[in-house]
């Protein structure tokens, strides 16, 4: 096969995922708290199929991994008690089965014990790792910007933001959350306060993200018909070849 033939190949197979992480990034323009994603991609020399020369380096296109945008939504007002939103850099520290997780996600809720719990139904953790407990016969519940959650005069608890030191070290796991890939434990973060009754929206601009889309697309038919041009133009000369001979 032809070195355009390899090359072409090797961004067809970036550009569809891409594709799928521009679609992706469509599909939840409206999910509460989630942070836009991108393709990072790299060249990489490799031994050409054939030169006439055999010294010069053919560049294939790899897939480098994700680029995610943790820029901080537009904060909406919902007016509901449980409805939080982190205004800043930080995340909520949730307890999932497979351990600790974390999110900005704050629609919570309370389940049948009375424990703040996610949508997932992970429970919210408080400043020291513990479960937050909701009364209803306590009252309505208030939630300071420093996280801390009172009913009446009773303090029930704090809710956690945290960072990491690298946001790099964040993986998402599904279900909007997070899971720590680093050794290192996020830290308390002292500047991000605590919305009550609102919500953080995507940060995702759907008409940039479109305007991918459709360049994706484009690219991608480019490097298709390409790579037909190359195989058409081996097949003639081969059939020219033959007739010589």
């Amino acid at each position: 096969m032809d070195n355009a033939l390899y090359v072409g190949l090797s961004r067809q197979m970036t550009l569809r995922r891409q594709l799928d992480i521009v679609a992706n990034n469509i599909a939840n323009a409206n999910t509460i708290g989630f942070k836009t994603e991108d393709l990072m991609v790299r060249t990489e020399e490799a031994k050409p199929a054939k030169t006439l020369d055999g010294s010069s380096p053919v560049k294939f296109v790899l897939d480098s991994g994700l680029a995610r945008d943790f820029t901080q939504g537009a904060l909406t007002k919902t007016g509901g008690d449980l409805d939080v939103a982190i205004e800043g850099k930080g995340f909520f520290r949730v307890q999932t089965p497979a351990g600790e997780r974390y999110t900005r996600d704050g629609r919570f809720t309370t389940n049948p014990e009375g424990k703040l719990v996610t949508q997932g139904g992970n429970s919210v953790l408080d400043e020291g790792g513990g479960e937050l407990t909701i009364d209803p016969a306590l009252g309505p519940v208030s939630i300071g910007k420093d996280g801390t959650v009172t009913q009446g005069a009773v303090r029930v608890g704090k809710i956690a933001v945290v960072r990491p030191d690298d946001l790099s070290s964040f993986a998402k796991d599904g279900d909007n959350l997070f899971r720590n890939t680093s050794n290192t434990t996020p830290q308390v973060a002292p500047d991000a306060q605590v919305q009550q009754g609102m919500l953080e929206a995507s940060n995702v601009n759907s008409v940039v993200e479109i305007t991918k889309l459709i360049e994706v697309q484009r690219a991608y038919e480019g490097v298709s018909k390409m790579m037909d041009n190359t195989s058409e133009l081996s097949r003639t000369a081969v059939d020219r070849l033959g007739k010589v001979n």
